[in-house]
């Protein structure tokens, strides 16, 4: 299904092109000025290069390099070191973290070691400026609410030491979260799609995992580097760079779970229950109509999983249901093979949240005295009408109607029965996504 262009969007390039900006202005004043403390800055962005080369991708097509965040943002909050003051400014912290990001980057430019990417994935090289972007923006914004505090000796006026200091971290390392958040959220809008509420929301669901160590391992770096000096470096990033390894398990286990479901999607097609490609059509007319409503990222995944697998319960039926299209059979029988189906995903190790959204699949929207049904789940109503739409379509097509004509055919018969056994707030998003033209097989 082909879908219609979205409305005007800050694109990444404003985002990379700020950061862009701004890294050059860094570069020219260190060129001009020298660098304050060089040993100390040298050490950092040894650390931020480091960290950006043991990078890691997590669920969601994200790539992640903490420790190199942690680093950047623990120079952006530094104070005193070892108990001597610093003067490096709001400047040479950007600048620290740009040249340590490039220099972390070069090997990832070798393609001997480019990592391959997946069918659907986004390019590395985008995900990557996406993420240094992000870092040199955010890093600069932390740099910029502490740096001159400290540099023009207020918090020493105020006077804040101890418990003081460590809120006034807290309280800037929070802004700079929430920046943070804004800012990949207005990156993944454009890359996957999204809304701006559900990607925000994406990003803020994400802050207590990676991000919260993230941010904590930066403000320990920042705090005791005053009492131990640079040794609060490797002491505090080695406990992240091991925690990266789970990520990276909790990742496997993700991308196994999803090779899973797409074999299984593909059993009734090998079988000859559907036709090809049924299923990937239903999980891509699905998912554009959930970004359509405001879905996150999650909820996505999970609605893109029941709709690859909506059809597994006709493996239990004797003779395969004419072209497979499960739309033009009695309610009654819908519902058999969507309850049969869930039982079957319920023994696979899926989630289980994908097999209750597959066995509501056939229940109408509304209850007997009429009213809306609020106990069936939105997925089920979304695969629902994707799934009818991709039926009454191959129906029409083989009844001779062109694509196009085929597809205002089947959106004509979704609108008659709106409100009734489809959601209307699902056929209206349909419609408003895409013109009923499919993709070539």
């Amino acid at each position: 299904m082909r879908l219609r262009p979205g409305g005007s969007r800050l694109r990444p390039a404003a985002v990379h092109g700020t950061a862009a900006l701004l890294l050059g202005v860094s570069l020219l004043h260190l060129a001009g000025h020298g660098a304050a403390q060089p040993r100390v800055a040298l050490a950092f962005g040894a650390v931020v290069a480091a960290g950006e080369w043991a990078r890691i991708t997590l669920p969601g097509d994200r790539e992640h390099a903490p420790v190199a965040t942690a680093a950047a943002l623990a120079y952006a909050l530094l104070g005193p070191l070892h108990g001597l003051p610093t003067a490096h400014g709001v400047l040479q912290v950007v600048a620290v973290t740009g040249l340590g990001t490039l220099v972390g980057l070069l090997p990832l430019a070798v393609p001997a070691v480019r990592t391959r990417r997946a069918p659907g994935q986004r390019p590395r090289d985008a995900l990557r400026a996406d993420t240094a972007s992000r870092r040199l923006l955010t890093v600069a914004f932390a740099a910029l609410l502490f740096q001159p505090l400290y540099t023009s000796g207020l918090l020493d006026r105020a006077p804040l030491t101890g418990p003081a200091y460590g809120a006034v971290l807290t309280g800037v390392a929070a802004l700079t979260a929430l920046c943070d958040a804004v800012l990949a959220a207005v990156l993944h809008r454009d890359r996957a799609g999204l809304r701006f509420a559900a990607a925000l929301e994406d990003e803020l669901r994400s802050l207590p995992g990676i991000g919260s160590a993230i941010v904590a391992t930066g403000m320990l770096v920042s705090l005791l580097a005053g009492e131990v000096g640079l040794w609060a470096l490797p002491v505090f990033c080695t406990p992240l760079l091991l925690a990266q390894a789970s990520f990276r398990r909790a990742s496997a286990i993700r991308a196994t779970t999803r090779q899973t479901i797409e074999a299984l999607a593909r059993a009734t097609e090998v079988a000859g229950y559907t036709p090809p490609g049924h299923a990937r059509r239903v999980a891509d007319t699905a998912c554009a109509i959930g970004r359509e409503l405001g879905l996150g990222t999650r909820d996505l995944a999970l609605l893109e999983y029941a709709a690859l697998m909506h059809d597994i319960g006709q493996l239990s039926l004797v003779e395969p249901v004419p072209g497979g299209a499960t739309a033009l059979l009695p309610a009654a029988e819908q519902q058999r093979i969507a309850r049969l189906g869930s039982e079957v995903i319920l023994r696979t190790g899926v989630p289980r949240r994908v097999g209750a959204q597959v066995a509501r699949l056939a229940d109408p929207c509304r209850l007997p005295d009429g009213s809306a049904d609020r106990t069936l789940p939105l997925a089920a109503r979304i695969v629902r009408v994707a799934n009818a739409h991709d039926d009454l379509l191959t129906d029409a097509l083989a009844h001779g109607l062109s694509e196009a004509g085929g597809g205002l055919a089947a959106l004509e018969r979704l609108r008659l029965e709106r409100g009734r056994s489809y959601d209307p707030a699902v056929v209206d998003a349909l419609a408003r996504v895409g013109s009923g033209v499919r993709e070539p097989e």
